[in-house]
């Protein structure tokens, strides 16, 4: 995929990127001043080549790019619903007790969804249009969802930051923003090492809370069945929050603009977020003169889908519904999935897994990706190349995202593979402050987004 995106683009992402820090005063250039639409050209667009979408091959044949297009992944076999049991599936805890293990998943599988195959569809379409550079992509939230934080104010609080970063990346991009939060499941971690050691005391790796607890004691850190439908259960009751947010009139767009944070109070970010949300209630007010008012449904509510990483198979299984519409396979836990640098493993469960299911997909990278490898994994998980089911989530920091991303998008491209390309700034610029505690650099995270849009196929964010 090649999306050709203009400045009105990079300079929403700075806007946006404005609001979570300190931010140098040479950035305030980047403040949407011309309202331009973003623009593209796909690679495997007929109607944008003057022909049928290249195939792999003649693709390869015809670029002088020095990425040649990969050979095509061995055919794969049957998809069943638990067919992931029979290839390597690594992250994965050992529970003392299978049959208490056994019990609590036969429970889960009698559990209503979470989230239902319409809606899933209906965020893959509009996945397809950011594919197509017709709209951006804006995907945040917590990097593990705890018990312990649970609470309404703290879902109340990211719900709103995403709405007033998607009102911002919107009047500046003239685009529409396809909101995702990384919300209502985003329990499991992956682990770099299945043990921890302190003080020459050694136990199991925390995994998340629906795995076991964080607490350095050796009965928290036993994985526990029944934490899986504690995280159920928590997952429902904050979507369902998220679903009154979003349509019960607390998301009008009225409200939006007049939404300010604390931390933002007496500081220069704040000061243009103002001038930002003082134009776009210009903006809205002339619309209310044009007719459309502000009590007008598109104005009072909005679409908001939930995603999560793939990583604990038993639950996602035991939440994976046929669509009685479509006779397709729907992980009912999140509308959005997304596979993991540590679970990408072509021939690996995981990926077996997330290959026969509906859902709208992401792929982690960082810079240790190989374009070949990620060639081969886009076609196991989308052989019929169908637009929005796939979205690439980069993660490889602001050193090298300048190196190591063209190379990625290049490969994509050779390949006429249609993807929507997200970047994500966040993760890939962690460092430790002297308190001990992790932060990101601001400026960091600005050359990311920076850099990313420079690309020319970037027209989403990630958080």
């Amino acid at each position: 995929m090649a999306l050709a995106t203009n400045s009105a683009a990079a300079a929403a992402a700075a806007a946006v990127s404005g609001g979570a820090a300190s931010q140098p005063r040479r950035a305030t250039a980047f403040l949407p001043l011309k309202r331009r639409t973003i623009s593209a050209v796909h690679a495997a667009d007929p109607s944008k080549n003057n022909g049928p979408a290249v195939p792999a091959a003649a693709a390869s044949k015809a670029s002088t790019s020095a990425v040649a297009t990969p050979e095509k992944p061995a055919p794969q076999g049957k998809w069943a619903i638990d067919s992931w049991k029979s290839k390597k599936a690594l992250q994965l805890p050992e529970y003392p007790n299978q049959e208490e293990l056994d019990t609590v998943l036969k429970t889960i599988e009698t559990f209503p969804p979470v989230v239902f195959a319409g809606e899933a569809r209906h965020l893959e379409e509009r996945l397809a249009e950011a594919a197509m550079g017709r709209a951006f992509v804006l995907q945040g939230g917590d990097c593990a969802e705890s018990f312990k934080e649970f609470h309404a104010n703290n879902i109340r609080d990211t719900f709103r930051i995403l709405l007033q970063m998607g009102a911002v990346l919107m009047f500046g991009g003239q685009v529409p923003v396809v909101k995702v939060g990384r919300m209502a499941g985003q329990f499991a971690k992956p682990r770099s090492t299945p043990f921890e050691e302190r003080d020459g005391v050694k136990l199991p790796s925390y995994r998340g809370d629906n795995v076991n607890g964080d607490d350095f004691t050796e009965k928290s850190r036993v994985p526990d069945p029944q934490r899986m439908i504690r995280a159920y259960a928590q997952s429902v009751a904050t979507l369902n929050l998220l679903r009154a947010f979003a349509t019960g009139g607390y998301a009008a767009m009225q409200r939006v603009t007049q939404w300010n944070l604390d931390f933002m109070d007496h500081s220069e970010q704040g000061d243009r977020y103002r001038e930002l949300a003082h134009r776009v209630d210009e903006a809205l007010g002339f619309m209310n003169a044009a007719g459309l008012t502000v009590d007008h449904p598109i104005m009072t509510t909005t679409d908001f889908w939930t995603s999560h990483e793939c990583l604990l198979l038993p639950y996602e299984q035991a939440l994976t519904r046929e669509d009685s519409t479509s006779g397709l396979f729907y992980d009912c836990s999140a509308h959005m999935l997304w596979v993991g640098e540590r679970t990408r493993q072509l021939d690996g469960a995981h990926v077996e897994f997330l290959r026969g299911v509906a859902n709208p997909l992401g792929i982690k990278v960082s810079d240790k990706m190989n374009p070949s490898d990620l060639v081969k994994l886009i076609d196991i998980l989308n052989p019929t190349n169908k637009p929005g089911r796939i979205t690439i989530i980069t993660r490889m920091g602001a050193e090298n995202m300048r190196v190591k991303l063209p190379h990625l998008i290049r490969a994509v491209r050779n390949a006429g593979q249609i993807v929507t390309w997200i970047t994500d700034p966040m993760h890939g610029n962690t460092i430790k402050a002297p308190c001990g505690l992790k932060t990101r650099p601001f400026d960091s995270i600005l050359v990311s987004c920076l850099q990313a849009l420079s690309c020319s196929s970037f027209a989403s964010m990630h958080f």
